[in-house]
């Protein structure tokens, strides 16, 4: 990844894509999203997109996605699943994806307090989220593309700032 990025609410365009196209080797083809009818329904649907849904891209390129959601109105406090292109998952990029992320959810979105669940399967990714400073909170066990998954909760309420 370059300076030449761009983070942007995605369109409908982006949306079918990752939607559509987007495939993930086994076992993280847990995560396309044609493996979950409720995800491949929300991406697909604006109203349901709307200021939730970013795109990520370098050099007008789509190599990612991420999504949040309030957990409670009261507090500044986020959930947030994100997605990077297939092909370019395994190859070192994720740290500097998820601080990408996490620094314009800080200055974009005023949030620093931040939620993720990861399936605890994905070890690759729960290494990276610690490496960000994320820790674990808990596990649960959820419905997910047509069966009951366990989960790992994180987030990153002991972290200050993120810095690039």
């Amino acid at each position: 990844m370059d300076d030449n990025i761009e983070i942007r609410l995605m369109n409908q365009s982006e949306a079918v894509e990752i939607a559509d196209e987007w495939k993930y080797e086994p076992p993280y083809d847990f995560y396309d999203m044609t493996a979950d009818v409720e995800d491949y329904e929300e991406i697909l649907d604006m109203k349901s997109r709307e200021n939730h849904y970013y795109s990520v891209l370098e050099n007008q390129k789509l190599i990612g996605f991420f999504c949040v959601f309030p957990v409670e109105s009261k507090t500044i406090e986020i959930e947030l699943g994100l997605g990077l292109k297939p092909e370019l998952t395994g190859k070192g990029l994720g740290r500097k994806f998820m601080t990408l992320i996490l620094v314009y959810i800080e200055q974009a979105l005023g949030c620093h307090k931040v939620w993720l669940s990861v399936a605890d399967f994905n070890q690759r990714a729960v290494k990276l989220y610690q490496q960000v400073g994320f820790e674990y909170v808990n596990e649960k066990t959820q419905d997910s593309n047509g069966g009951k998954y366990n989960f790992i909760v994180m987030n990153n309420f002991s972290k200050k700032k993120t810095k690039m």
